[in-house]
């Protein structure tokens, strides 16, 4: 019987071969771990997270709540495996990632039209309707094989993982749990600085010695991922209206901090929490040193120091169609951050969508563009037809959305009508959308 193939088994390759299944049609999911592994998983698991463990705001007035409502409504196989592994993050969609892997691998792996092939896949297969969602960690024999179509290298930027520390390793008499504008409960732990404080940590943080890589500095950096100490050479102030911005937290002695570093909770029980916003290429011990100048993390206890990595991306807008269809071979779809779609959920949302269309070339009928007025639609929209030498990946943001028809000054009263928007064009796939 006829098969469709998905090269990858992260969030994108998932929720791709979940759809297709679902549509009565057998998969092939190919994932090269743990025959080859990458530098930042730890696991075998399919949709292993190895960043953060949040999946961004669940506000439904947010882009990223408003891509979830897309998503969810689309039967996104990752979003319902993640309400089983939630971790309580205030208004923020995180999870314990182990159990969420786990979740996500026992549905793919007992799906009777799903054979799940652990084998790194170095050739394209001919012949064949396949999706690739190799993600940014795409193996070097594979990448090859991909240039060969493109006609062109691959584009590269350099992500960044943040540390993560015990809970039970906090001064707990300095730090102070809330959540930014007391938005969801007081989920997040919240460490906060004096001005001398964070003068001293500043001077400590852009001096310290760093992972230089063979070259780190020659590639462009996505400004969503900006190593920490690389943000802070813009100037004293930039972390303080950055991921070390105050606003909107009071201390626990009624003051507002002059800055602070956040920590989120990664894991189920609460063990374990990232440094929000922290993504660095410090050295290890630079990082030992430098971190625990943060008040509270003194005597901080390292389940994870920060680390850098290449990603890697193709040039959508020359390569591909707003079907995910590859322009000099049409059985051919990409899907996830290999596209230039930055996020885990961006990530997964095209996976969805190269799954519909990979099964619609199946099936013969015709394939699905959503309208730029949904977020789904518009991040497709952007990285098929970007321009510019310097294309790089995008999140959920409703700066990529169309403006709505009669102006609104007031953000947050905008915000709520492109999401209005945006819910009325969903109610125009009744065969895709499932409410």
């Amino acid at each position: 019987m006829q098969h469709i193939n998905v090269i990858g088994g992260g969030l994108a390759g998932c929720e791709a071969a979940y759809h297709i299944a679902g549509e009565g049609l057998n998969v092939r999911l190919w994932e090269m771990r743990p025959v080859v592994n990458t530098p930042v998983h730890k696991t075998d698991d399919l949709a292993e997270l190895v960043c953060s463990n949040s999946l961004k705001s669940d506000l439904e007035d947010t882009a990223q709540g408003l891509l979830k409502r897309e998503m969810r409504a689309l039967g996104s196989l990752l979003l319902s495996c993640a309400e089983d592994a939630r971790v309580p993050a205030g208004s923020a969609l995180a999870v314990d990632r182990e159990l969420f892997s786990a979740l996500v691998t026992r549905k793919i792996t007992s799906h009777p039209r799903i054979e799940v092939i652990r084998e790194e896949v170095t050739d394209i297969p001919e012949g064949e309707v396949t999706v690739i969602a190799t993600g940014p960690l795409t193996s070097d024999t594979f990448s090859r094989s991909i240039q060969s179509i493109s006609g062109e290298d691959s584009l590269y930027f350099y992500d960044a993982i943040a540390p993560s520390v015990t809970a039970k390793s906090l001064d707990m008499s300095k730090v102070f749990k809330a959540s930014r504008y007391g938005k969801g409960s007081d989920d997040y732990y919240n460490c906060p600085f004096t001005r001398e404080e964070y003068e001293h940590f500043y001077e400590n943080l852009i001096n310290a010695d760093i992972r230089e890589g063979h070259t780190v500095d020659k590639k462009h950096i996505f400004e969503g991922c900006m190593p920490v100490e690389v943000m802070g050479r813009r100037g004293i102030d930039t972390l303080r209206y950055g991921p070390m911005r105050p606003v909107g937290l009071i201390a626990n002695d009624g003051n507002r901090p002059y800055a602070v570093v956040q920590l989120r909770q990664e894991d189920k029980e609460g063990n374990i929490y990232g440094m929000v916003g922290f993504q660095t290429r410090i050295r290890w011990g630079e990082q030992d040193r430098v971190f625990r100048l943060i008040p509270g993390l003194e005597n901080a206890e390292f389940v994870r120091y920060g680390e850098m990595h290449r990603n890697t991306y193709i040039n959508s807008p020359e390569l591909l169609m707003p079907t995910l269809q590859c322009k000099q071979n049409p059985s051919l779809l990409f899907a996830g951050q290999i596209t230039g779609v930055e996020g885990y959920m961006e990530s997964a949302a095209t996976g969805i969508i190269a799954g519909i269309n990979a099964a619609g070339i199946i099936k013969g009928r015709k394939l699905l563009i959503l309208s730029r007025d949904t977020m789904i639609g518009s991040l497709i929209y952007f990285i098929t037809t970007a321009t510019g030498s310097n294309f790089q990946p995008v999140n959920a943001n409703f700066g990529i959305l169309p403006p709505l028809e009669n102006h609104i000054k007031d953000k947050k009263v905008r915000y709520q009508g492109y999401v209005s928007r945006a819910i009325n064009e969903v109610d125009k796939y009744p065969e895709l959308f499932l409410k």
